[in-house]
C-alpha cells in the first residue's frame, strides 16, 4: 500500500528535509509552502497523514486543521517554533493528533509518524468495522464469514467510509477521492454505486445524510 503524506511548511529547508527523511522510509510525500495551496491539495488527494506547521502564509496551520477535519479522520501532526501552552491547546482543540516543537530530531519525527499511522490502522493491511473486514492488498471484503463480491469502485467507496467510520463523507468528497478531481460525473454516479453496495452487503451499514452524503454506521 502506498502511504501518502502531505507536509505543509513555509521554511523550504525544513520542508524538503522532512520530505527526504520520509521518502527514505518509503512514504510518498507531497509538500506545500503555502496554506491556501495546501487546502486545494486536501481535496485533490486522500492523504493518510498530514504534517502541518502553524505559522504559514495564507491559511494558518490551525485553520487548515479545522478544514481538514471536515473531510478526513487521518492523523495530523502539528509542528511549530511556538512554545506557549495556548498554541498547543488550540491545536488539540481542533483535533490534532500530535505536536512537535522545532528544532526536533528527524528520527523522533519518523517514530511519531509511524506511531500515528499504526494507531490509525493505515499500517495494517486489513480495516475492521464491526463484522466487516476490508483487505486493502487483496481488495477483499468479508462480512462475518461471508465474502462479498465488489467492483473496484465499490470496494474503494466502502474502504473510504470504513476509514472514516461515523463521519459523514460528502458526495463531492466521494467523487473527488474515488473518481478523481477532473471527473465530469455528478452525484448520480455516487448514488448508483451506493445502491449497488447496499444490495450486496448482508446488512445495510451505509447511512444516507440527506443533502450531504453518506456515513458507515458503527455496529453496536
Amino acid at each position: 500500500m502506498d502511504i501518502q503524506i502531505l507536509v505543509v511548511e513555509d521554511d523550504e529547508h525544513i520542508c524538503n528535509t522532512v520530505r527526504t527523511f520520509l521518502q527514505h522510509e518509503g512514504y510518498h510525500v507531497d509538500i506545500s509552502y503555502h496554506g491556501d495551496k495546501a487546502l486545494e491539495m486536501f481535496y485533490d488527494k486522500a492523504y493518510h497523514l498530514v504534517i502541518l506547521d502553524i505559522l504559514l502564509p495564507g491559511l494558518s496551520g490551525q485553520e487548515l486543521l479545522k478544514e481538514f477535519r471536515k473531510i478526513s479522520n487521518a492523523p495530523v501532526l502539528m509542528m511549530t517554533a511556538l512554545t506557549d501552552d495556548a498554541s498547543q491547546l488550540t491545536a488539540f482543540q481542533y483535533e490534532a493528533d500530535d505536536y512537535v516543537i522545532k528544532p526536533f530530531s528527524m528520527k523522533i519525527l519518523i517514530k511519531r509518524v509511524e506511531a500515528l499511522l499504526r494507531r490509525s490502522g493505515v499500517l495494517q493491511k486489513v480495516v475492521y468495522v464491526g463484522k466487516l473486514s476490508l483487505n486493502m492488498e487483496a481488495y477483499k471484503a468479508v462480512y462475518d464469514t461471508q465474502e462479498i463480491s465488489l467492483t473496484l469502485r465499490e470496494f474503494e467507496i466502502l474502504l473510504l467510509l470504513a476509514q472514516n467510520k461515523g463521519r459523514v463523507i460528502s458526495h463531492e468528497t466521494l467523487l473527488t477521492k474515488i473518481w478523481g478531481y477532473d471527473f465530469n460525473g455528478d452525484e448520480g454516479t455516487v448514488h448508483t454505486h451506493i445502491k449497488n453496495l447496499r444490495s450486496k452487503l448482508p446488512v445495510n451499514l451505509i447511512k444516507t445524510v440527506r443533502g450531504i452524503g453518506y456515513s458507515l454506521e458503527v455496529e453496536i
